[in-house]
């Protein structure tokens, strides 16, 4: 009996069942459990970038990559999380120490290499999380 005769008996309608490719599911997408498919360290990645022009979202980067952190143990995107949120931190402890030094002077030199250290950082862990690479030494402080 083909497949067709075994429908019209079961009462179902199969249709293009005996197409090869037709009629089968797509590979199931992954998700997790807040139904966001994107790749969570490019986006604090991104938030970081943006605080270039809008100067708030880095803020709130370092928040989702501190709640994100718990989530991702174990797996390549925990040394995304670790190498951003150091870079969120070192930056901001650099800056104040920036803004002390700016009445000799030196903190104004300072601010820019601080914006490029920051910025190379963050382009560093968007293209590796993009390739969902781990970051090969999250604890550096270099690149």
């Amino acid at each position: 009996m083909d497949n067709s005769q075994q429908s019209r008996e079961s009462g179902r309608i199969d249709v293009g069942a005996d197409r090869e490719g037709f009629g089968t599911q797509p590979p199931a997408r992954s998700s997790n459990a807040s139904g966001v498919d994107s790749n969570r360290p490019v986006i604090v990645g991104a938030l970081y970038l943006a605080s270039f022009l809008t100067g708030i979202t880095g803020l709130v980067g370092v928040v989702l990559a501190h709640i994100w952190e718990g989530e991702a143990r174990g797996t390549w995107a925990e040394s995304h999380y670790t190498y951003l949120i150091r870079t969120f931190w070192f930056s901001f402890l650099a800056s104040i120490a920036a803004v002390v030094l700016m009445f000799v002077i030196i903190g104004f030199f300072l601010f820019p290499l601080i914006a490029i250290w920051f910025g190379v950082r963050s382009v560093l862990s968007l293209v590796k999380a993009s390739k969902q690479e781990p970051m090969p030494d999250p604890k550096t402080l270099l690149f």
